[in-house]
C-alpha cells in the first residue's frame, strides 16, 4: 500500500513516513502541493495524507486537483487550524478524515489502518476467494488485518500480515531469508538483517503460544524459517 504524504515540516513528515514504513507501508514524500501533485500523478499512491497549509499549493487545491483525477483515492487532511470550517471545506472538497496538529501517533495509526483495511478489501488483496487462511490453530484474516484463536482477537500490521502469507504458501517447506525479503518488502528494498529478526521476534510474541518455544514459525539456523 502506497502512503503519499505532503507536509512542509520535515520533522512532522520524516516522523509520520518513519512510523508508517514500520508498520509495512510504502512512503511517498512531498514537501509541498506543487511536488505532491507531480508526485500522485507519477505513483498513483492508494492513500494521502494533505497538510493544509503548504507552499506552491495548499492542500485544498491539491484535493480538489486530485478529485478531479480519481473520485475514490482516501484523502486524509492534517491541519493545526481547529476551526469547523476548515473540516467542513476539507471534507466537501472529498477528503475522507480530518486531523487537528498535534496528533498522537496511536491516533494516526489507528485511521491509517482503518483506510487500509477498506484498501484491502477493495483491491481483494488475499491469497484465495477466502476471507482468511489458517495458519496452525490461528485463522487469519488479510483484508481485516487480524488473527483469531478461538474468540482471542491478535492485530497485526500490514508487514506481519506478509511474513505470515509467505510462510503460508510455503508450508512445510523452508523459507530463506531471501524469499522473505523479497516478498514482504520486495526487490526495491533490502532491509538488514536484523530487521527482518525482529519482525519475526516480535510476531512470535503475538501469535505462539509460547514465544521461547515456537511451533508456528520455527527457526532454520542459517537459512530462514519454516511453518
Amino acid at each position: 500500500m502506497k502512503i503519499l504524504i505532503a507536509e512542509d515540516d520535515k520533522h512532522i513528515l520524516n516522523g509520520m513516513s518513519d512510523l508508517l514504513e514500520k508498520e509495512g507501508y510504502i512512503i511517498i514524500k512531498a514537501v509541498n502541493g506543487k511536488v505532491a501533485l507531480e508526485l500522485f500523478n507519477q505513483y498513483q499512491p492508494d492513500f494521502i495524507i494533505l497538510d493544509i497549509m503548504m507552499p506552491e499549493l495548499d492542500g485544498y487545491s491539491v484535493c480538489r486537483a486530485i478529485r478531479k483525477l480519481n473520485e475514490d483515492v482516501p484523502i486524509l487532511f492534517l491541519s493545526a487550524k481547529d476551526e469547523e470550517i476548515d473540516r467542513v471545506i476539507g471534507l466537501e472538497l472529498g477528503a475522507d478524515d480530518y486531523m487537528n496538529k498535534p496528533f498522537g501517533i496511536h491516533e494516526l495509526r489507528a485511521r491509517i489502518k482503518a483506510i487500509a483495511k477498506r484498501y484491502l478489501k477493495s483491491k481483494h488483496l488475499t491469497l484465495s476467494k477466502e476471507d482468511y487462511f489458517q495458519f496452525g490453530d490461528l485463522n487469519v484474516y488479510p483484508t481485516e488485518l487480524y488473527a483469531k484463536r478461538n474468540d482471542q482477537i491478535i492485530e497485526l500490521t500490514l508487514r506481519e500480515i506478509k511474513i505470515l502469507e509467505c510462510l503460508y504458501q510455503y508450508k512445510n517447506q523452508v523459507v530463506t531469508r531471501d524469499m522473505l525479503f523479497d516478498y514482504v518488502w520486495g526487490y526495491d528494498f533490502l532491509p538488514n538483517s536484523r530487521t527482518l529478526d525482529q519482525h519475526i521476534s516480535k510476531l512470535r510474541k503475538q501469535i505462539e503460544i509460547n514465544p521461547s518455544i515456537p511451533t508456528l514459525i520455527k527457526t532454520v539456523h542459517g537459512i530462514g524459517y519454516r511453518h
